[in-house]
């Protein structure tokens, strides 16, 4: 209760200023209390500059030495792997839950979280999440590739909570959830769009995106379907809550939540280092993230000091490379787009000199070929073979519509 009453009434910045002295306090509170129950923390700098970046790798290789719980990594993978395969996520470990990370990078994370952060990530996500006005008596539907106790949490709060798995048959899944009648849809894209297309007479409250890159061109469609004035985004991974969206439908980072370096790529894009102030159980401390963010480049008009996003392009790594020329995944997504004759659709790079494309219509296929090919010219980048396909979904994966499946030195040692 007392972390969504901060969240949703108390913690207010009237300053970029004074949200930045906020996080200084955090990180130095933090850190101090990370040196005193961490191995590794209490023999690393204890300046937050000072300490090396670290990503997923890192992470698990030191994963005994880092958390401050006494969790074990072949426990924590036996847990969570054996919980994936009976689809079943209560257990926990000495009452710390356990999961796996959904993997798009090749290797799977585990991340553990204990009671009070259970508690606290609740209240914070319900508090930011929720309409304004009305608080209670919500009912919440979550569609997940795998559950959590974080999400058990949930449901023992003021609204109800269901889970819908989305392995399995999906179509029962969807008719489960008419007969729900959510008040709050929160899934995947893909998944909304199999909902929409279901032509349930659904009309929540609110409807979020997670979990993958929301295309433009969906939104809209799902904005349609649903009957809202924008789509809400939940920017939320295993390294922390990292933004949402505002009433004026524009996504900001969490900034009260985690301090964000960046990594600058180009233009207003650039990689988040994210430092999340109240992970104590599995720190997260200067962890690179593989996700290219863009900057808004006008403040929002909501008036938040909180960085305002223009989107959330995608993983880093899947950005065509082509003949050295990198082709960001926004501008391939732009470029189907304005392709017709199809609905759903993926480019992947699976070589060198190779793009496939899957559409769920092949009358598409002359546009999509006009399309790219002009975007291949105008960035400069040498026309790859184009090869053309079926257009499959999978609930059960997240989907990328753009994703480089070839990767540069991995065909070199070949």
């Amino acid at each position: 209760m007392r972390a969504f009453v901060v969240a949703r009434w108390l913690r207010r910045f009237r300053s970029r200023a004074q949200l930045e002295r906020h996080q200084r306090r955090r990180v130095r509170r933090h850190l101090r209390l990370l040196r005193r129950r961490s191995p590794w923390f209490a023999a690393a700098p204890a300046r937050l500059d000072e300490l090396p970046r670290m990503d997923k790798a890192v992470m698990m290789a030191n994963f005994d030495a880092m958390n401050t719980v006494g969790v074990t990594l072949d426990d924590a993978v036996a847990l969570a792997a054996d919980a994936e395969r009976r689809r079943d996520f209560g257990g926990t470990l000495d009452g710390v839950s356990v999961g796996l990370s959904s993997g798009t990078s090749g290797h799977r994370g585990v991340f553990v979280v204990s009671a009070a952060e259970r508690d606290a990530w609740a209240g914070t996500v319900l508090a930011l999440t929720l309409p304004r006005g009305r608080i209670l008596d919500h009912r919440i539907a979550l569609f997940l590739r795998a559950g959590n106790e974080l999400y058990d949490t949930v449901r023992s709060r003021a609204v109800e909570f269901r889970y819908f798995d989305v392995h399995g048959d999906l179509g029962e899944r969807i008719r489960s959830l008419a007969a729900y009648e959510p008040t709050i849809l929160v899934a995947p894209p893909s998944v909304l769009l199999a909902i929409a297309e279901a032509g349930l007479e659904l009309r929540p409250q609110r409807v979020y995106a997670v979990a993958e890159v929301l295309e433009r061109a969906d939104a809209r469609r799902l904005e349609a379907a649903f009957g809202q004035p924008f789509l809400h985004q939940l920017y939320q991974c295993t390294e922390g809550f990292l933004a949402r969206t505002c009433d004026r439908g524009v996504l900001h980072l969490n900034e009260e939540l985690l301090l964000f370096e960046r990594e600058a790529v180009e233009g207003r894009r650039f990689v988040p280092i994210v430092t999340d102030f109240s992970r104590v159980a599995q720190p997260i401390v200067r962890y690179r993230l593989n996700d290219l963010l863009v900057e808004r480049a006008e403040p929002c008009d909501c008036g938040s000091v909180l960085t305002a996003l223009e989107r959330i392009e995608g993983r880093e790594d899947d950005a065509l490379l082509l003949g050295g020329v990198r082709v960001f995944a926004d501008l391939v997504a732009r470029a189907m787009i304005h392709a017709e004759g199809f609905s759903q659709w993926r480019v992947v790079q699976t070589g060198a000199e190779r793009v496939e494309v899957l559409l769920d219509d092949p009358a598409g296929e002359a546009g999509v070929r006009e399309r790219l090919e002009a975007l291949w010219r105008r960035q400069g980048a040498p026309a790859p073979e184009l090869r053309f396909g079926a257009y499959a979904p999978d609930p059960t994966r997240k989907l990328r519509r753009v994703e480089r499946a070839w990767k540069e030195d991995a065909d070199a040692s070949a």
